[in-house]
C-alpha cells in the first residue's frame, strides 16, 4: 500500500514540511544537513550546511555562517540559490529553489546567537576565515581555545563572526523513490507570504 503523499499534492506538502520542522530539533534526522548550493555561472559551489529553522507560514529555512566565508560573497552578489535535502530512508528527496538574505549583527543574528550552544561557538572562534590557506593541518583555533574548557565570556567573541542565512523558498521539488513507480513533482510559490499554500502552480513530473 501506498503512502497518502504517493499522488496528492496536499499530503506532499504536509509531508515535506513535517520532515523540515523535524530536522530542527532532531539530530538523527537525515533532512538536518542539506546540501547548500551557490555562486554564478563562473564560479558554482556547494557544502553542507545544518538546518536551524523552517517556518512554514514564511517559507523559511535558515542556517547559519561566518561572515568571512566565502559563500557570503557570492551570496552578496548572487542570491539565488537552492538547497538539497535527501533522507535515503524515507526515500525522498526535495530540492528548494530559494532567495537569500545575509544577516549579521542585527537582531536576527542576535537572537541566534544567544541561543547558539556553547560548544556551536567555537566554530566562531577562528582567528581566520573558513577556507583560508595554511602551511600545516590546523583547526584554525589558536591552542588555548582548541578544547572545550573556553569560557562564555571568551566564545562571545564568536559573534563577531556569526551570520545567519534566511532562505526564502521560490519552489519546491520533490521525489519519491517507490518500488512501484517513481513520483515526481514540483510547487511553485506566489508572492503571498501570508499563506503557506499560495502557490502559482503545482505540475506533476516525470521522475
Amino acid at each position: 500500500m501506498q503512502p497518502a503523499y504517493y499522488e496528492n499534492f496536499d499530503e506532499i506538502i504536509k509531508k515535506i514540511w513535517l520532515m523540515l520542522d523535524d530536522a530542527v530539533k532532531n539530530r538523527n534526522s537525515q533532512f538536518r544537513i542539506p546540501t547548500f548550493m551557490c555562486g554564478n555561472q563562473n564560479d558554482l559551489d556547494g557544502r553542507i550546511v545544518v538546518l536551524r529553522k523552517s517556518k512554514q507560514q514564511e517559507r523559511l529555512l535558515q542556517f547559519h555562517s561566518d561572515i568571512r566565508s566565502d559563500k557570503i560573497l557570492k551570496l552578496k552578489s548572487n542570491n539565488k540559490a537552492a538547497m538539497l535535502f535527501y533522507d535515503k530512508d524515507e526515500k525522498i528527496q526535495v530540492r528548494a529553489k530559494v532567495e537569500c538574505v545575509v544577516n549579521h549583527k542585527n537582531e536576527i543574528a542576535k537572537e541566534s546567537w544567544i541561543n547558539t550552544g556553547h560548544i556551536s561557538r567555537k566554530c566562531y572562534l577562528v582567528d581566520s576565515g573558513p577556507g583560508t590557506e595554511s602551511e600545516n593541518p590546523t583547526s584554525g583555533l589558536r591552542p588555548e581555545l582548541d578544547n572545550f574548557d573556553y569560557t562564555h565570556e571568551e566564545s562571545e567573541k564568536g559573534y563577531e563572526n556569526f551570520t545567519v542565512i534566511q532562505c526564502k523558498i521560490n519552489s519546491l521539488e520533490w521525489l519519491y523513490l517507490a518500488a512501484k513507480g517513481h513520483r515526481r513533482a514540483k510547487f511553485e510559490y506566489g508572492d503571498n507570504l501570508g499563506s503557506e499554500t499560495t502557490f502559482i502552480k503545482k505540475t506533476w513530473l516525470i521522475p
